[in-house]
């Protein structure tokens, strides 16, 4: 069964506040599953909010991020965190126009090179690491090392 987050989970892996994601979540940017009133989120939903974020913090408008990630969904589907961390790193490029995925890094510096505008870069593959990493690192120590066979006392 796929691990599940709950909206308070969300928000400490990612940084966003309850309040935006509630708001994202009404508004359709990212939609959880619902289980009674409670929203539960995939991995790929933790990770479209990471890159969502990361977009919002170097300054795009929630408009431009929608289109971003439409632009993403067509591309990968739901897979946009087993894909980006398939072992080659994958770059989102944009003028907030036109919208480059590549995990070329020759194809990166070309398309730079030849851009007309300055581009925005965004190493989504950075962004599921982050999130893994936050994953993993707030499990409980327990579930992170097996534990050893308790000696039995001889007297």
């Amino acid at each position: 069964m796929e691990q599940r987050f709950t909206s308070a989970e969300v928000v400490k892996l990612t940084g966003i506040t309850p309040r935006q994601l509630q708001w994202w979540d009404e508004r359709g940017i990212v939609v959880p599953q619902r289980e009674g009133r409670r929203r539960l989120y995939s991995f790929d939903d933790v990770t479209e909010v990471a890159v969502i974020c990361a977009l919002r913090r170097k300054g795009f408008p929630l408009q431009r991020v929608r289109r971003i990630m439409k632009f993403l969904q067509k591309e990968f589907g739901k897979r946009l965190a087993s894909t980006v961390s398939s072992g080659s790193d994958y770059h989102l490029l944009t003028d907030g126009k036109r919208i480059y995925v590549e995990n070329s890094e020759r194809q990166v510096i070309d398309i730079l090179k030849n851009s007309r505008q300055p581009l925005l870069g965004l190493c989504l593959s950075d962004a599921v690491r982050e999130v893994r990493t936050e994953i993993f690192s707030r499990r409980p120590a327990a579930a992170q090392t097996t534990q050893k066979p308790r000696r039995r006392r001889t007297s």
